[in-house]
């Protein structure tokens, strides 16, 4: 678990009975949640569980029906992608949301580019490049700046959207299935990134349906089945097997 995180710490975010309906499916049912800095969280299911709905929730994608969200103990309201970016909350998403086009400075500060005197000015891509070298490097990445993502491998993209949410001093990171269709060396490079946001006390929200790929760096699993929260383990009072086997119950 991050440095920062123990048992007494406040979470710095919380859901209280969330409920979340799309017409007459009831995706998220009273569901309860919460994390605490530099505690990293798998959220796990079969598809349709519910968990990328809840993540969509807080990520501002879309609202929830019913239910109360808290962020450092205050009542909020998470009505768009720009109120969850002004608390510190970023999501790195299965696609990546990268533009293959654009280098690799472009990417990470899209849609918060650096300009020259004022909003209307020039693109200053000295500082962007500078600062964008200095947090890929931070993550390990060999790749410069200018480097245009097209010719980046699959880990090397994800560490991309990483190093945004880094970059703009995250509090809280949902990864969306962060380790699908990446080779070995590329999980890997994932499970490091996210080592490196719980040293700097940031959590992360871990959703994934390949759990025992994130199981190692996973300090909590909260196991979801048709909207429902099923179950909510400690890392070491749980194994890869024993998940697995309470969501293929479930699903049944």
């Amino acid at each position: 678990m991050g440095k920062l995180t123990d048992q007494e710490s406040e979470p710095i975010l919380e859901a209280r009975n969330v409920h979340k309906w799309y017409g007459k499916i009831h995706a998220l049912k009273d569901f309860n949640f919460e994390i605490r800095p530099g505690e990293a969280v798998g959220l796990v299911g079969d598809n349709g569980a519910g968990k990328s709905t809840f993540a969509k929730i807080i990520a501002g994608v879309i609202e929830k029906n019913d239910g109360a969200i808290y962020w450092k103990g205050e009542e909020v309201e998470i009505s768009s992608i720009e109120d969850a970016r002004q608390l510190g909350i970023e999501t790195v998403y299965q696609e990546q949301a990268l533009v293959n086009e654009l280098s690799v400075a472009k990417n990470i500060f899209l849609g918060r580019e650096i300009t020259q005197y004022g909003p209307l000015g020039a693109l200053d891509m000295e500082q962007m490049e500078s600062r964008a070298q200095e947090v890929t490097e931070k993550l390990g990445l060999r790749m410069e700046p200018t480097q245009e993502v097209r010719f980046c491998s699959g880990g090397e993209r994800q560490g991309v959207a990483v190093a945004r949410a880094l970059l703009f001093r995250a509090n809280l990171v949902i990864l969306d299935e962060p380790t699908r269709a990446l080779s070995s060396k590329g999980v890997e490079k994932i499970l490091n990134f996210i080592r490196d946001m719980k040293e700097e006390g940031i959590a992360v929200i871990l959703i994934s349906h390949i759990f025992p790929q994130i199981f190692p760096v996973s300090d909590r699993f909260v196991v979801l089945s048709r909207g429902e929260k099923v179950a909510e383990k400690a890392q070491e009072e749980t194994s890869p097997d024993e998940l697995s086997e309470m969501i293929v119950k479930r699903s049944k």
